[in-house]
């Protein structure tokens, strides 16, 4: 269960400079002044013996603020209580924050030993706060007469959010309960761990070496370079591909050997379930019952229940209404185009050819491009890494007059990472932006946002501490010849997480728990999805896609065959997400443990969204992270919600003109500065003049 006081993941974070403890301590530069350029991390100082001593610190500082708070004689109101509380624990958030986010992308077996230790200290951290009885009675007091101290809305805002943290983190709850509390939080935050080192194991341990030629066929030329420099780092001879996606996912759909890429699909969606010491299975149910145990300590039947009454959608019947009226919709439209599929596989293999899970991307990836002419391989010379980089900062200018300039004297935690500093139309400096691309073995799976440190107005000076936000993707990685080439997808996504990195370096509110992107689950997608949109968008196009070798400007036909196969698939792929969604309600809307075998209950669970039947040993959740522990439990919805808000938001710059100023600062004042000073739909109708309807999406997909 998210907890509200330890930064772990959170994309709202604070930074302040620590004074030298002791001359013992002098080199730990957690506790030293930066000299950075903007108070950035000195990540090329910071080693991993830094982090224990620097977090016991942080815990006895913010516990001494909270003693500070709870002893105060004077009587309890905003200022002394809910901003004090909302100022502490500065030193901890640092340190906390440079290490989860290394966690992710730039992890090593000597983090993961630490995080053993310092995650459950830093749960039980979080419950002494949470469960301190006498500071929670100085937050109620506030909250009981907060009509008497006539507050603005952003204080109003920060005082229910605090009172709802502790009410919701188990301050009301008995002493004997609140022991309970403690144990399971803790136990959670040690298996959510082993989840995700398991998972990380697992891509690395796995290889798939080819040594015949011939075994490479119907893969483009870039990626067999990439796989026999992946086999000469690992002192091979051959082609190595892995579990990485740019390795797996081309693999997939180029190669014309079956029984390879059956080969390399079952060790990826198995990679979890095998008898040995990556199998996560059993923490998979542990994970879903500690959130079950401690949502029903909490008085809620189900951790669902518990979550999504602080989400736009209000309860499970909001979610399933939403997830079966797409299914309703885009189901016909789907079983079509599987079986157009299939009758083109047939075609070739013949009419007893039976289409498999490991066949559907490689015949599709044929399909689309007899209809549309146009394949990733035909668009990745378009599509050069440092052109789209160009491109996004200039679609982000001419949209809000912001300009990005590296900066190299800011230190990074990856020599492959590059910080920015960001710069607002008025030329004031707004943001420092940091981008990581390429996958490496430290570093897992997946595209990413992360808040190293978050913005708000220091209540003393006045000042705007601005945000340091990221981007960590796993891009195709550049060759000694060829330079990393994206496939139009992979645009897609530095377009979503960018819109996720805008969200954060626009934030403009007063207190830090309140910042942008630190809003509702299921809102939270919309800064992020409404960017995808202009991917296929000839004006935005065309001021970066160059072929890398020609400098030819992709050709108009080209953009035109994008646009024309955007819909190839598209009702079979909003399904795919159905099925994720009804899997996490599936386990989240449970009033009782989960004790069955989990491949077989996700089966029948995903069983409605489910076109081509899943094969034996595939298991989602051994290995699916958004869905346990990683955020999205009882929220996975939360994409196709906000793809309903995109598709209505966008059709207004659709209608004003895609780098319409007026419509990009309304969407920015209204939306993008706000975070969490106002309940979203509030916010999303003093943009969009109404509330949404799907009418949009079904329209943009060709459904209606």
């Amino acid at each position: 269960m998210k907890k509200l006081f330890i930064p772990f993941f959170l994309f709202s974070l604070s930074l302040t400079m620590s004074h030298a403890m002791d001359n013992k301590d002098s080199v730990n530069p957690f506790f030293q002044a930066y000299n950075t350029p903007h108070e950035t991390f000195p990540f090329d100082r910071i080693k991993n013996e830094h982090y224990e001593p620097a977090i016991r610190e942080g815990i006895k500082r913010n516990m001494a603020e909270i003693d500070a708070i709870v002893n105060n004689p004077e009587k309890p109101n905003f200022k002394n209580t809910i901003l004090a509380l909302d100022n502490s624990g500065m030193l901890l958030t640092q340190v906390a924050s440079v290490f989860s986010n290394l966690m992710g992308a730039e992890t090593n077996d000597e983090m993961q030993k630490l995080a053993q230790v310092l995650m459950p200290l830093l749960s039980e951290h979080s419950n002494n706060i949470s469960l301190n009885e006498k500071l929670f009675a100085r937050v109620k007091a506030v909250y009981d007469n907060r009509k008497k101290e006539k507050l603005n809305t952003q204080q109003l805002a920060l005082l229910e959010n605090t009172y709802k943290g502790f009410t919701r983190s188990g301050a009301n709850l008995s002493e004997e309960n609140k022991a309970k509390y403690r144990e399971i939080t803790k136990n959670q935050s040690i298996a959510s761990l082993q989840y995700d080192e398991k998972m990380l194991k697992a891509v690395n341990d796995y290889q798939m070496l080819i040594t015949n030629k011939d075994d490479l066929k119907g893969l483009p030329e870039n990626v067999i370079t990439t796989a026999a420099e992946e086999a000469k780092a690992a002192g091979k001879e051959g082609w190595i591909f892995t579990l990485q996606y740019p390795s797996f996912g081309p693999f997939l759909t180029y190669a014309d050997n079956r029984e390879l890429r059956k080969k390399i699909y079952m060790a990826n969606v198995t990679k979890n379930t095998q008898n040995n010491e990556n199998n996560t299975l059993d923490l998979v149910r542990t994970i879903v019952n500690n959130e079950l145990y401690t949502a029903q300590l909490l008085g809620y039947k189900s951790f669902a229940d518990f979550n999504l009454e602080e989400r736009m959608a209000k309860n499970s019947a909001g979610v399933y209404k939403l997830e079966n009226q797409l299914l309703e919709a885009y189901k016909p439209t789907a079983l079509k185009e599987v079986e157009e599929i299939r009758n083109y596989a047939r075609k070739e293999q013949g009419n007893d050819f039976e289409l498999m899970p490991w066949d559907f991307s490689y015949y599709a990836q044929k399909l689309k491009t007899e209809k549309f002419n146009i394949n990733d391989e035909m668009l990745r010379p378009y599509f050069e890494l440092s052109q789209v980089k160009k491109g996004v900062f200039e679609l982000a200018n001419k949209l809000y007059g912001i300009t990005f300039k590296e900066n190299k004297n800011i230190p990074v935690y990856h020599k492959d990472v590059v910080a920015y500093e960001v710069f607002d139309k008025d030329g004031k400096f707004l943001s420092v932006f940091y981008a990581d691309f390429h996958p490496r073995e430290g570093k897992r799976q997946g595209a990413w946002m992360n808040g190293l440190k978050g913005q708000w107005i220091d209540s003393k000076t006045g000042v705007d501490s601005r945000p340091q936000v990221m981007i960590v993707l796993n891009f195709t990685k550049p060759t000694a010849d060829t330079p990393s080439l994206l496939t139009y997808d992979e645009v897609q996504t530095f377009l979503h997480e960018f819109g996720h990195a805008l969200h954060g370096m626009f934030s403009k509110v007063q207190y830090q728990s309140l910042a942008s992107p630190n809003v509702y689950w299921d809102f939270v997608e919309l800064p992020s999805q409404i960017m995808e949109n202009f991917a296929s968008e000839p004006e935005f196009l065309n001021t970066f896609a160059r072929h890398y070798k020609t400098g030819e400007l992709i050709p108009t036909e080209m953009i035109q065959r994008i646009k024309d196969s955007e819909n190839f698939n598209v009702a079979y792929g909003c399904l795919r997400q159905i099925s994720f969604g009804l899997l996490d309600m599936a386990l989240y809307t449970r009033t009782e443990p989960l004790t069955e075998d989990v491949a077989e209950y996700e089966r029948k669970a995903m069983a409605p969204a489910r076109i081509i039947e899943p094969v034996e040993g595939d298991c989602m959740a051994s290995s699916f992270g958004h869905i346990i522990g990683g955020g999205y439990q009882a929220g996975y919805y939360s994409y196709k919600w906000a793809e309903v808000l995109d598709a209505d938001a966008f059709s207004v710059f659709q209608e004003k003109g895609i780098f319409n100023k007026k419509v990009a600062e309304s969407f920015r004042t209204n939306i993008l500065e706000k975070g969490r000073t106002e309940h979203p739909m509030t916010l999303y109708k003093r943009f969009r003049g109404g509330e949404p309807t799907i009418d949009a999406l079904l329209k943009r997909n060709g459904i209606k």
